[in-house]
């Protein structure tokens, strides 16, 4: 039997074989993830969609680009949704949302459905990742997601002859756009994928390779189309054939397809329900002597807020943060183990700049004086904040900017960890909402 691989969104594929279809972590929003948009670019027919019949569908973990509650609503509720998650109540979100067929993913336990069994693997971050072996057809497929490898699960990995693996082409530079005055220098290296992936892929000695977990880009004004991406295609699939010169490296665009045989493996015909738009064969280009977008500027391009949520934002900034902040984990080495200036500084959609200062010590953020210099500066459009607080918003999506000191680390920011420490499911928690589905 033949088996199809093909594309959907980010890391999202689908597998068939024998009649029988399953889905592994399926977007289909355009953008999804509030601002990330599909590169290339792709129009889905979602009446196409909702005619869809898949045997099952897999999630490999909660983040948002991978976990959506709009895409799944798309699907016939009888389809069995499967889940790694150490939270019952993200299962509990899929149930909410009228699946009956809902079960929690246990790691080294196989699932066996039709002619393939999936194997759910451990990832480096044990509590939040899982990566998937494929086995279909006596072919073994391995599914990394946008995960990292763990000693553990490579010692098992070693073992399998693979004809397939979709490895992440890409490290993005999340912490780099974050705070761009303290990121380290651009090296040559920073081009590459980093040399532990490398020796990994080289282990693992697979037949054919997909570059995976990335394709998608930000809004086209956006200055993190040049500085969040900074491995190509072109260099992906430089590196993998320098260290496996026999294997295949296959580009897999959304939409696009590929046909495992006997013999061969080779691009078939695209998913009819994902039409392309425009040139499919672009790539990244990073740009890093581009300057830094300012957060006025960027907020000069962002929806406005009506009262009623400037309000809600001014709240959370004079009261709900100061009581938040208490409740939040303690760092044994933190920037604030003594008192400093915090400046918070929102921006509304003329870029007119609003300031709130803070003393923070420890675990205590109390109002300063206007009067004193910052240590530690964050900037954030208002909608931001709002989108944050009302729509769970992603960290990637809501072009914070710290300025912290050389020897800090900008996930210490109060607003930041304030917004999203501890904090599990609120992106889908909204999508309920907006659905009609929770008050």
């Amino acid at each position: 039997m033949s088996v199809q691989i093909s594309r959907i969104l980010h890391a999202g594929y689908l597998f068939e074989c024998n009649d029988f279809k399953i889905a592994f972590d399926p977007l289909f929003e355009n953008p999804f993830s509030r601002n990330c948009y599909a590169f290339p670019s792709i129009e889905f027919d979602l009446a196409a969609v909702k005619d869809l019949n898949f045997d099952a569908v897999f999630i490999s973990h909660y983040h948002d680009d991978h976990f959506s509650l709009e895409s799944l609503n798309l699907l016939k509720r009888e389809t069995p949704i499967y889940i790694f998650s150490i939270f019952e109540e993200l299962i509990e979100l899929i149930k909410d949302l009228g699946f009956k067929d809902v079960h929690a993913v246990e790691l080294l336990r196989p699932i066996h459905l039709g002619p393939f069994e999936i194997m759910p693997l451990e990832a480096l971050d044990a509590d939040v990742d899982s990566i998937y072996h494929i086995k279909v057809e006596g072919r073994n497929i391995l599914n990394v997601v946008d995960s990292w490898i763990g000693p553990r699960t490579m010692d098992r990995l070693r073992q399998t002859t693979w004809d397939l693996v979709m490895w992440p082409m890409q490290t993005m530079r999340e912490i780099e756009v974050l705070a761009p005055a303290s990121a380290e220098p651009v090296t040559p290296e920073t081009l590459k994928l980093p040399i532990e992936l490398i020796e990994q892929l080289q282990e693992l000695k697979p037949k054919a390779v997909i570059p995976s977990a990335c394709q998608f880009r930000f809004e086209d004004w956006s200055w993190y189309n040049h500085a969040f991406f900074p491995i190509t295609y072109a260099q992906f699939e430089k590196q993998v054939q320098e260290i496996l010169p026999q294997a295949k490296v296959l580009r897999l665009n959304p939409g696009k397809s590929l046909l495992l045989t006997d013999s061969d493996i080779k691009y078939s015909d695209r998913l009819p329900w994902i039409k392309p738009v425009g040139d499919q064969e672009i790539d990244y280009e990073f740009k890093p002597e581009l300057p830094p977008q300012s957060i006025a500027d960027i907020a000069q391009r962002l929806p406005s807020l009506d009262e009623k949520q400037k309000n809600r934002v001014h709240d959370f900034c004079t009261n709900a943060l100061i009581s938040r902040y208490p409740q939040l984990s303690a760092f044994e080495e933190s920037y604030f183990q003594n008192k400093k200036i915090w400046r918070l500084t929102t921006y509304d959609h003329y870029g007119e700049a609003k300031h709130y200062f803070y003393e923070v010590y420890r675990n205590q953020v109390t109002i300063a004086s206007t009067s004193i210099s910052p240590t530690w500066i964050t900037e954030i459009p208002e909608v931001k904040i709002y989108n944050a607080l009302e729509d769970g918003e992603s960290l990637t999506s809501i072009y914070v900017r710290v300025t912290n000191p050389k020897d800090s680390d900008p996930l210490e920011d109060p607003l930041i960890r304030s917004l999203y420490e501890g904090l599990v499911g609120g992106y889908q928690k909204a999508q309920l909402k907006k659905l009609g589905l929770r008050k």
